[in-house]
Formats: C-alpha cells, sequence, structure tokens
C-alpha cells in the first residue's frame, strides 16, 4: 500500500470502546505495563498501533480494559483481513485504502463505513497476531515462557492471566435489531442482512439455514397431514410419499448451496481469500521451525497424535457406542414391562404408561449426548491438534457419530429386527417432540431466567456506586463480563442435523415429523434471536462462505435416508404380497429401486449448479481483471528494468 503504518497516530479524541480485555485479579503491573505497550505500539516496533483505556471505578482498576482503534486504523487493518466491500459500481472487491474512494458510501468523515462486528473482528485479528519479538517469558512471569513468533494473547490466555476478550454490545443497535427481529410475533423473513452486519456472517448463515429449512419443510408437512390422516396403515400409498421425500431432500440441500453462494456475495465472503492458519492456542509440542513458514514454533509429531487417536480416543469412542446400545437395549426391557402391564390393566393410566419409557429413554439419550460432548472436546484437545480445522473436524466426526448412534439406534433396531411399525411411529413421535422439548428449555429458556436473575442482582450492585465514570458504560461491561460465552454455531446446526434424520430416515413410516419439525423451528427462531440478544455475550464476528461440513453431514444423511426408506417400503405387507414366491426376487428389486433412486439424487446434484449463473460470471470477471492488473503489473516492471 502506499501508505505505511509509521504515518498513523494512535491518538483519537472521540474514543470508541469495541473490545473488553478482562485481565485476572492480582495480575502484576509489570505485565500490564508491558501488554498495554504492546498494544498501543507502532506496527514497525511490532504493536497492534491500538487504543487501550482502562476501565476505572469506584474500586480503582479492576484490570478490564478498552480497547479500541482509530478510524484510519480500522480502514488500513481492513485490507490487511481482506475484507470485501460494495463498489460504486455495484461489484464486490477486496477494499485497499488506497482505492477507497470507489467504494461505496465511503467518505472521510463516515465512520460507519465499517460495521462495528468488522471493526471488533479486525482488533481481534490484530491482538491475536501482536507475537513475540525477543522475549523469552511473560514479564513477570517466568513459567509463562515465549519465543520469537509466539502469538501473545494466546500465550496469556493458556497462562491464565487473560481471562477473556469479548466485543461490546452497541445497546441502541442491538435495541433496533430485537425489535425487527423477534420484538413482535409476524410471519416473514428474518433481517439477515441486519443479523450480519451486528454478529457476522457465521451466525447469520445459520439463522438464514434455519430459516431455509424451515421454510423448505412445509411442503413435507403439508403433504404429511393427509397421508397420516387418510392411509395410515396403506403402506402403498407411502412409496410416493417417501420418494417424494427423497428427491426433496435433495433439492433443497442444492438449493441451499445457490441461496447460501447469493448471500455470501453480497456480505462479500465469498470472494474473501483463506488466510494461512497459525498453530490453535491449545497446542503445544518441542520448539523448531516450521518448514513452511520458517517461523520457530512448537512441533508435534504426527505420528504420536495417530497413537493418541487410534490407541486411545478410538476404543474410548467404540466404548460410549457400546454403552449405549446398552442403554437402549434397558430401554425395550422397559417397553415390554410397560406392554405386559398395559395387558394386564387396560386402563387409561396403563395406556398412558405405554409412553413412559420413550420419554424417559428421550431424556436419557440428551444427558447422554450432552456428557459425551464434554469427553469429545477432553479428547480432542488431548490429541493435540496444530490446526483448528483440524480440531473441528475430529471434533465435528466424533460427536456425530456418537449422536447418530444414540439417537437412532432404537429406531433402526425396531424397525429391522423387531418389525414393529406402530412401536417404531410411537419412538419416533416421543424421541422427536421430548428431544425437541428439552432443547428449547436446556439452550434458551434455563439460560434467559438465570441471566434475568443476575442482571437484576448486577443493577441493584450499580446502583450503590458512587463514580463519576459513565454509569451506563460500567453497567453494561460488568453485566457483559459476567453473561455466558456463546461457543459458536455448532450445537445448533447439530439440533437441526438430527432434526434431519427424524424427519427423513423413517418419512414413510411417521409423516407427521415435519409437522413437529416445522413447529419447533418457529420457536427455535424466536428462542436462538432471544438467546443471542440478551443470553450470551456479543461474539466476535467470523467470515464465511458456507456452512462447512455440515453441508456434507446432511447430505449423507440424505443418502442414509433412501436406503432406509427403500428397505421400509420393502417390508411393506403390500409390497411382499407382491412378491409370493420369492424373496429373493424381492430384495433385488428394492435394491434395484434403491439404486435408482441413489442414481436420481447424485444427478440431480451434478445438474443443479451450486452458485447461479449471474454469480459464476461476476467471479469469473474479478479472476479475469485480477490476472490482467496482475500482467499489467509484471509488464511495467519488466519495461522499467529495461529503461535501466
Amino acid at each position: 500500500m502506499a501508505e505505511s503504518w509509521s504515518f498513523l497516530d494512535t491518538f483519537e479524541p472521540n474514543f470508541r470502546p469495541l473490545v473488553v480485555i478482562e485481565l485476572a485479579k492480582g495480575t502484576k503491573e509489570e505485565t500490564i505495563d508491558w501488554f498495554t505497550k504492546r498494544i498501543v505500539d507502532k506496527k514497525a516496533n511490532g504493536g497492534a498501533q491500538l487504543l487501550v483505556k482502562p476501565l476505572v471505578t469506584e474500586n480503582g482498576n479492576e484490570n478490564i480494559y478498552l480497547v479500541g482503534a482509530s478510524h484510519l486504523r480500522l480502514l488500513l487493518g481492513a485490507e490487511t483481513v481482506g475484507l470485501v466491500k460494495e463498489c460504486n459500481d455495484n461489484s464486490m472487491r477486496t477494499f485497499t485504502y488506497s482505492s477507497r474512494k470507489t467504494f461505496k458510501d465511503f467518505a472521510d468523515d463516515n465512520h460507519n463505513f465499517l460495521t462495528m462486528a468488522e471493526g471488533q473482528y479486525i482488533i481481534k485479528h490484530e491482538l491475536e497476531n501482536l507475537r513475540a519479538k525477543d522475549e523469552k517469558m511473560i514479564p513477570g512471569y517466568p513459567q509463562a515462557k515465549l519465543y520469537p513468533g509466539k502469538s501473545i494473547v494466546r500465550r496469556l490466555l493458556t497462562s491464565g492471566i487473560l481471562v477473556q476478550i469479548f466485543p461490546l454490545h452497541d445497546r441502541e443497535e442491538l435495541k433496533k435489531l430485537r425489535h425487527s427481529w423477534y420484538g413482535q410475533i409476524k410471519v416473514g423473513y428474518q433481517p439477515l442482512d441486519e443479523i450480519r452486519c451486528y454478529f457476522g456472517e457465521t451466525v447469520a448463515l445459520y439463522f438464514g439455514f434455519l430459516e431455509y429449512f424451515t421454510f423448505a419443510l412445509i411442503p413435507m408437512a403439508v403433504i404429511g397431514i393427509p397421508y397420516y390422516v387418510f392411509a395410515w396403515e396403506d403402506y402403498d400409498k407411502y412409496v410416493m410419499f417417501a420418494t417424494f421425500n427423497l428427491l426433496w431432500s435433495t433439492v433443497i440441500l442444492e438449493v441451499w448451496k445457490r441461496i447460501c453462494s447469493i448471500m455470501t456475495y453480497r456480505w462479500g465472503t465469498l470472494l474473501m481469500k483463506r488466510q494461512f492458519e497459525e498453530p490453535r492456542p491449545g497446542f503445544h509440542g518441542v520448539l523448531g521451525i516450521n518448514p513452511v513458514t520458517g517461523r520457530e514454533e512448537p512441533l508435534y509429531s504426527s505420528i504420536k497424535r495417530q497413537i493418541r487417536i487410534y490407541l486411545v480416543s478410538l476404543p474410548f469412542v467404540c466404548l460410549c457406542l457400546y454403552f449405549s446400545l446398552y442403554v437402549m437395549m434397558i430401554y425395550f426391557d422397559l417397553e415390554q414391562w410397560a406392554l405386559d402391564y398395559h395387558e394386564e390393566n387396560e386402563s387409561n393410566f396403563s395406556s398412558l404408561m405405554l409412553f413412559v419409557p420413550s420419554i424417559i429413554y428421550a431424556v436419557v439419550i440428551e444427558i447422554m449426548n450432552r456428557i459425551y460432548r464434554y469427553a469429545a472436546e477432553f479428547l480432542t484437545s488431548w490429541e493435540n491438534h496444530r490446526l483448528e480445522s483440524s480440531y473441528q473436524n475430529h471434533l465435528v466426526l466424533k460427536v456425530l457419530v456418537f449422536n447418530f448412534l444414540n439417537c437412532f439406534a432404537s429406531l433402526f433396531y425396531i424397525a429391522f429386527v423387531l418389525f414393529d411399525m406402530k412401536l417404531l411411529r410411537q419412538s419416533l413421535a416421543t424421541l422427536l417432540i421430548t428431544s425437541q422439548i428439552l432443547n428449547q428449555f436446556a439452550e434458551s429458556l434455563l439460560p434467559y431466567w438465570l441471566q434475568k436473575r443476575h442482571k437484576k442482582r448486577m443493577k441493584k450492585r450499580m446502583c450503590s456506586l458512587k463514580t463519576d465514570v459513565d454509569l451506563s458504560l460500567v453497567e453494561q461491561i460488568n453485566l457483559e463480563k459476567e453473561m455466558g460465552t456463546y461457543f459458536g454455531t455448532f450445537d445448533d446446526y447439530l439440533e437441526l442435523f438430527l432434526q434431519f434424520g427424524y424427519v427423513s430416515l423413517f418419512s414413510c413410516v411417521y409423516p407427521l415429523a415435519a409437522v413437529f419439525a416445522v413447529l419447533n423451528n418457529i420457536t427455535e427462531i424466536y428462542s436462538d434471536a432471544l438467546k443471542m440478544c440478551r443470553v450470551y455475550k456479543r461474539p466476535f464476528a467470523e467470515p464465511t462462505a458456507n456452512i462447512g461440513v455440515w453441508q456434507l453431514a446432511f447430505e449423507t444423511m440424505s443418502v442414509i435416508s433412501v436406503v432406509t426408506n427403500c428397505i421400509l417400503i420393502g417390508m411393506s405387507p403390500q409390497v411382499n404380497a407382491l412378491f409370493p414366491d420369492s424373496k429373493m426376487d424381492l430384495i433385488l428389486t428394492v435394491a434395484l429401486v434403491e439404486h435408482l433412486l441413489l442414481a436420481i439424487k447424485f444427478i440431480m446434484a451434478f445438474v443443479i449448479p451450486d452458485k447461479p449463473r449471474d454469480i459464476q460470471i461476476k467471479l469469473a470477471k474479478l479472476e479475469f481483471e485480477s490476472l490482467e492488473a496482475l500482467k499489467q503489473q509484471q509488464m511495467k516492471l519488466a519495461a522499467e528494468s529495461l529503461k535501466e
């Protein structure tokens, strides 16, 4: 860039706090001085060139620091992280400070050109890239070792000196967002662009997918109701319903890719270059030289990691799967007991008792899923993956395998071992409805109630303080630092993934599953919005171009659903009656139909483009222009060298 970091001044007359840093109580002064100096130092000196201000209350400095940045610093930071913004000609381009005048709504005095979420993302990026120079340790803490290139913030976090870093809420913007998002009950789309501006692309994409998935379920729900009412035992009619379901599951996932590309192009993340991944905070090893970067960093043998994965993690996961199957067999013993009790008494009470084992089992499944999640996180962390992406992939695989077996094993057992379609419908309905109620309570209602209680106590305490500083800011920071941390969209996508399994795997047995899924998702949109705005700290914005590994997970589930539905239809008495003499003919016919449906699915996935034509043209045009610009630059350098 033409302008260098050296001309930047850290002085900003109107300081706007964007990020809060909380240090541990009793942190040594020399540590605080060193850390804050590194934050405000110029880039040339290895600093972040940001603004820092301590939060001083009546009790003095509580080791809470507010971090902001000048408007110019944020603009240069936007270029560093590769933010993509809309130009005056309506195209999307990577922002550069030298060409700032060509971007829509840019003006030197327009401090809203970058959203608050983008400013916070830039500050987070700069803080995480504060690296040790020649320091061997954190000043004041000899045990907290440093080496050249080590991330200072990550070392402070792992040493317990830095408690947390979180972005501040914008009260006025949050109030507007709450009103347009869930403040009024209405039938309509969510304000996804506003959600993206406030929470970032990752959160906005989740809510976009939740909304899209809910609308996509409506045709299934509408068709499922008459099938439930008029054709409960007529399996012949379910063939058409199941076929529609299987094609539907393919179409909605392919169409989602197109909608996702439209949204992320508009937001600029479809064009963002992938940055080189740094080692994750928990990664440790023997100090060595990275052969790619040439920097000194911890190195850990991949053989040791593989040993941990295959000799410890894999056996543990298998043991958990066995335990899940053991609990499932206990559930079937309870089902048998409830059935015997009903046959002996045949009363209204005994009829209700038939549902009790399924309800208990659904609660146990949720408890086991949550306990296993903690164990999976511990194991994956212990495996010592270098990159965050590798860590997430291994964690997702562990959790998906266990959750799939834990939630669906009993349904497969009932369908393909017991051949009890009546029990399958009852268990499916009970598991689906009970899990939805428990998730709504555990993820939104309970945290919201606890947060309201804490907020009341905090307000009483703040009213008793007498201080000259901005009370509203002190109150806000003290409230927000005690809020729960939002750990990302993992659990939210997992819930939708399991719901998709309940709807698609056994659609020909219980067509009402889609109806309950739609009703749950409508309330889920409001409860998740409430959770984001009122229960948790504001998360840092994270640019993303798609829903990542979850797209593959949903597509895998849709393939499995083809197999299960074909087998269920093949097991029906009506279909069996068509092949009275040869079961082999039945098996071959079911296998042929299943292969045909899978072929249709894959052909549809190939035929439907992932990106609309206009987006493809825009991307190709940008690539052509960047190549032409590179060619012109090379020709210019060649001409200059010839002159010399």
